[in-house]
């Protein structure tokens, strides 16, 4: 599931990519102006707006604009459910001391852009997937913090039973961070680790083209 090394693995952005336009914004009557709390911490809709049309500026500049952005037309959920997954995760990784470095990172990403034959190439799956060339990074470091987290509990990523301990500690750790979206864009589910809509949970995703998701 996670482990086929031949790239980066897809995050959860490519389990939301439908043809659907963008949500309008529209805070909650509880948290007004938010797309979602996570642990008391407001993911702001113009935040999420902000992400979405920075990738949508990018695959503008494609020879392929059009094409890649029909097909990833639910953007604005696929990018909320990945940033409260970055939330959840970056929690689940500090609660069981995984740290990342620089170097880790830079090391991961050059090995993956000489896979798929270069830094252009690779930031080119990534963008058929809804991740703009400045979040590649970050894309990388959730891959390692993921491996340190599962290594912390002993879970090996490449068998059932470990991808499944793997979501268990995750889900844990979601259900303590009272994650709360904003009716419009759908329900988080604590026990996937995933928005509502999204029909395939991140840990269904392998190491393909594009980002985690989680």
């Amino acid at each position: 599931m996670f482990r086929r090394r031949t790239a980066l693995s897809v995050s959860v952005t490519a389990a939301l990519l439908a043809a659907t336009p963008l949500l309008a914004a529209c805070g909650s009557d509880a948290h007004p102006g938010a797309a979602a709390v996570v642990e008391g911490k407001r993911i702001t809709v113009s935040q999420l707006q902000a992400r979405v049309k920075q990738v949508r500026d990018a695959q503008a500049k494609s020879p392929q604009g059009g094409q890649l952005i029909m097909n990833t037309g639910r953007l604005s959920l696929a990018t909320l459910n990945a940033m409260i997954f970055d939330e959840v995760l970056a929690r689940s990784a500090e609660d069981a001391g995984v740290t990342i470095t620089r170097s880790d990172i830079q090391k991961w990403r050059a090995q993956a852009e000489k896979r798929a034959g270069g830094a252009a190439r690779l930031q080119a799956m990534w963008l058929q997937q809804g991740v703009a060339p400045h979040e590649v990074d970050g894309v990388v470091r959730n891959q390692l913090l993921l491996d340190g987290l599962a290594t912390h509990i002993g879970a090996d990523r490449g068998q059932p039973q470990g991808q499944q301990r793997l979501a268990d500690a995750l889900s844990k750790t979601s259900r303590s961070m009272g994650i709360d979206v904003n009716p419009r864009y759908g329900k988080w589910d604590d026990k996937q680790v995933i928005l509502g809509e999204t029909k395939y949970p991140w840990i269904t995703h392998d190491a393909g083209a594009g980002r985690q998701p989680v």
